[in-house]
């Protein structure tokens, strides 16, 4: 088992690894190098005492190519005991720079300078305590050599000089490097550590972005579309692409582009999108960006109205719900004390405003039933309904209660003539919208006509209610489904809005169709996937 300096020295990690390898690799460069040197210009290393015939440095430069290509492979191939491999490394490295240094007649040959390379590399590879061992040893093999020089030969002063300042660079170049290294390595946790989080930050900002109800464009100052998120493309109505004027999509967003850029306006520009249709409310914001990059951001005005009208409807809803019932029973005292007051004569007079009391005590009490019916819409319970069998029995049901001629309706079945539709729910469309049709048809026979069709998509049906009256002015289109809108005196104005939200609670839409003699009002709703 490994003891805790051990493991510690054994905490080799991917960067260790990699320069232990270039460290092995300028250790075979330089033995190859110094090999064929002495091979093919053996003149140029006269230090090394080749002229007068010795053949020992050739010898240990092949040897030391060797042990050099060996430690590559095994660091390559072996990737365990690391410092084990280094200490090797540089012993051999010693012993044979020492050897050289022999051969060459001591430290003036200049040969000791390629000890500081080789402790300066096992100092930015090495770990803790062995880049001191390395020195020392380097020391120690300095010494011993220019110790048996000074027993073989006369005693030199300047040669133990040379080897103390070589001794003090080893100690100082494996230090500082080893303080390099440490600082290196510090710093590349953190650039790693950083990377990290910049990516994980990346990921979580792109996913925001696609996620945003809002699109989100980044503009050069010239108006050309860089980036884009996905709403905003579908806002805009693109296909993906990027890097295109934004004049291509909008003429007026780009106008108030401009005039944003130009310091003009520093508000938001509302503009309309021809190829998606949209309105979108663009607002511009600038960015320390190295191009002055712009961001815009887009907003569909279309979901701000629906939101603020849903806003005020449940606002309404919840007003409505607590006070319905709480008018319903003076209006039932007013009808009562109004009926009984009828059965008493007292003059025309008293018989006009008597009258006047009782409709808009009705008038009333209709707003009250259709407010009541704005709470129906979350609780439907499709089903497929037969519109050959059920249809037929709700007309005669109406003409019954409306007090109608037979003939006033006219029924049109083709295709398959089912709906998903809650029954109770259908009831109260076909009722409303009946009643808006009557109201401006000319009651004659034929005057409003419900046709059944299949529709153009896939398991589509439509249902439509055709009055043979003026239809709808072209200013009104855009209103008749809002909520207590009405163009007739004793309307409510719930009745559109009412049917319309009761087909979207069943997966249907309710439209009002082109322009025609008389007004189209379209069910369309699907035969398939009723729950």
């Amino acid at each position: 088992m490994l003891s805790s300096v051990d493991v510690g020295l054994e905490a080799f990690s991917e960067t260790h690894w990699k320069s232990l390898r270039y460290f092995n690799l300028y250790r075979c460069a330089v033995a190859s190098l110094l090999l064929f040197a002495l091979l093919l210009y053996p003149s140029a290393f006269p230090v090394l005492g080749l002229q007068q015939g010795l053949q020992h440095p050739r010898l240990l430069a092949a040897l030391y190519l060797l042990t050099a290509a060996a430690a590559v492979l095994v660091a390559y191939r072996h990737r365990r005991h690391a410092s084990m491999q280094l200490t090797a490394s540089v012993l051999v490295d010693v012993l044979v720079i020492t050897l050289l240094i022999h051969f060459g007649g001591g430290l003036g040959s200049g040969l000791g300078s390629m000890l500081l390379v080789t402790l300066a590399g096992a100092g930015l590879v090495g770990q803790g305590r062995l880049v001191l061992f390395y020195a020392a040893l380097a020391t120690l093999a300095i010494l011993s050599e220019q110790s048996y020089r000074a027993l073989q030969s006369d005693f030199a002063a300047v040669g133990f000089f040379n080897a103390g300042v070589f001794s003090s660079a080893f100690f100082a170049v494996a230090v500082l490097a080893r303080l390099l290294a440490r600082r290196v390595i510090a710093n590349e946790a953190l650039a790693r550590q950083r990377g990290v989080d910049l990516r994980n930050q990346t990921l979580i900002s792109q996913r925001v972005i696609e996620e945003m109800q809002d699109g989100v464009l980044v503009l050069s100052r010239d108006g050309r579309v860089k980036q884009s998120n996905p709403r905003a493309q579908q806002l805009l109505g693109l296909n993906g692409s990027n890097n295109f004027l934004l004049a291509q999509c909008s003429s007026e967003l780009a106008q108030g582009f401009l005039a944003w850029s130009q310091g003009v306006s520093g508000e938001a520009v509302l503009a309309r999108v021809p190829a998606s249709g949209f309105d979108l409310r663009a607002s511009f914001v600038p960015t320390e960006t190295s191009e002055r990059d712009v961001l815009a951001f887009l907003e569909d005005m279309g979901r701000l109205r629906e939101q603020a009208r849903q806003l005020k409807l449940a606002a309404l809803g919840r007003l409505t719900a607590n006070i319905a019932h709480e008018i319903r029973n003076p209006l039932s005292a007013i009808s009562h004390a109004g009926e009984l007051l009828r059965e008493e004569r007292r003059g025309e007079m008293h018989e006009r405003l008597l009258r006047i009391v009782l409709d808009n005590a009705q008038r009333l009490d209709r707003i009250v039933s259709d407010v009541l019916q704005l709470g129906r819409r979350d609780r439907a319970y499709r089903e497929l309904i037969d519109l050959r069998e059920a249809l037929p029995l709700f007309i005669e049901e109406y003409l019954v209660k409306e007090d109608l001629p037979a003939d006033v309706l006219v029924l049109e079945f083709s295709g398959v003539a089912r709906l998903c539709f809650d029954r109770s729910h259908l009831h109260q469309v076909l009722w409303n919208l009946l009643g808006n049709a009557l109201s401006h048809s000319r009651r004659v026979a034929g005057s409003v006509r419900l046709v059944v069709r299949d529709g153009r998509g896939d398991g589509q049906v439509e249902l439509h209610v055709i009055d043979d009256g003026e239809g709808v002015d072209e200013a009104l289109r855009e209103q008749i489904f809002e909520p207590f809108f009405t163009t007739r005196h004793r309307g409510t104005g719930l009745g559109l809005y009412i049917a319309r939200e009761l087909c979207e609670a069943n997966g249907a839409q309710l439209e009002l169709q082109g322009q025609r003699p008389g007004a189209d009002f379209r069910i369309l709703g699907r035969s398939v996937g009723c729950q």
